[in-house]
């Protein structure tokens, strides 16, 4: 089985300190991407956010695991009930007035392949969508906060 990282970038017409604001404060987090209402930027700190579709939700489980203000948020990733574990980093790079975004998510194939909500392609469904659409339009909205 291919278990390559998932890798998506997308550069950004908006200011590092603006991105790096949107993947790490709940209030913003909640506009683009999930409502993680225990969510504190702190390494060893649990989170947790409820996702899914058609019915089926999702309790999510992760651990912030590297802060690097302004360049780098890594966190585990894995399923309340389920085995498997995995790693999403967020990586910021400024270019001019602009910041490239790269997300990295490893270890999808540790998740349970019976169950198909769980497989690579809908996690690269999930994550362009978020990065490539909900988040660009949300930062491209709020620019000029």
């Amino acid at each position: 089985m291919d278990d390559k990282p998932l890798i998506i970038e997308q550069e950004f017409n908006a200011p590092i300190e603006l991105v790096w604001r949107a993947i790490t404060e709940k209030e913003l987090m909640k506009k683009w991407y999930f409502d993680i209402a225990d969510f504190v930027l702190q390494v060893g700190r649990i989170f947790h956010f409820e996702g899914g579709k058609d019915g089926r939700i999702y309790v999510h489980e992760c651990e912030i695991l590297e802060i690097i203000p302004f360049q780098k948020l890594k966190y585990s990733w894995k399923y309340e009930g389920y085995t498997g574990i995995s790693f999403v980093t967020f990586e910021l790079f400024p270019k001019d007035n602009k910041t490239k975004l790269r997300l990295t998510h490893e270890g999808l194939n540790s998740f349970p392949r019976e169950n198909s909500d769980l497989v690579r392609s809908n996690f690269v469904d999930g994550w362009n969508y978020l990065i490539h659409e909900s988040l660009k339009q949300y930062l491209e909205n709020s620019s000029t906060q």
